[in-house]
């Protein structure tokens, strides 16, 4: 008799054990927002739409090399307008001026000595005549310093010029290239077969060789 009690005493704790703990699982599910999945109403072919979308890159100017060379030909700095690069403008001008103006001042006195030699050998007057230590050998290897200056001037600004037209046709040839990264992380929208009225947000890496 003492045993049956005693069993029953058990069966009846465990039974009340029990029933708290399923009470107190159902509290917490109640307290717990279910979250449920994000339908849509897109259909399959408005997914593949907005992948492609979202993985078509935009479309990249052209630009021709042949324009911006014959721009730069006709005018420098023209074709690094046609280019937009327009920081580089400055800088072909300032070369291409500078140049210019020591070519006007070095040719400008070399004619000069050039013009007092030719009558200091005719025997005649200049506007050097009167300063002490002035022969025709002074004069001659000023001319020729000066006109070895104005050629050197010469030869540089036309390199200036030469490569203001290659700087054009290269930037042009080659934007579309420094504009298409070989690496790219893009996002996308990951379309699973199997559940098309789900869709999911994700990250696309792209790597280029």
């Amino acid at each position: 008799m003492d045993r049956f009690l005693l069993i029953l005493f058990c069966l009846l704790g465990s039974s009340a054990f029990c029933q708290g703990k399923l009470s107190d699982t159902l509290k917490l599910k109640e307290t717990v927002p279910v979250r449920d999945s994000v339908k849509s109403d897109k259909t399959d072919a408005d997914v593949i739409q907005d992948i492609n979308k979202i993985n078509t890159p935009a479309a990249i100017p052209q630009y021709s090399p042949m324009k911006a060379g014959l721009y730069s030909a006709v005018l420098p700095g023209l074709g690094q307008f046609y280019n937009k690069k327009y920081w580089k403008i400055p800088i072909v001008w300032g070369g291409i001026g500078t140049g210019v103006g020591i070519i006007i001042w070095n040719n400008r006195y070399y004619n000069r000595y050039r013009n007092a030699y030719i009558a200091e050998l005719n025997g005649q007057t200049h506007e050097f005549s009167d300063i002490p230590g002035i022969s025709k050998e002074v004069l001659g290897r000023t001319q020729d310093k000066f006109k070895r200056q104005r050629d050197y001037s010469i030869a540089i600004t036309g390199l200036v010029y030469v490569l203001n037209i290659v700087d054009a046709v290269v930037d042009a040839h080659l934007y579309a290239q420094k504009h298409d990264p070989d690496l790219a992380l893009k996002p996308v929208i990951i379309y699973d077969e199997y559940s098309p009225q789900y869709a999911k947000a994700g990250l696309s890496l792209n790597f280029k060789f």
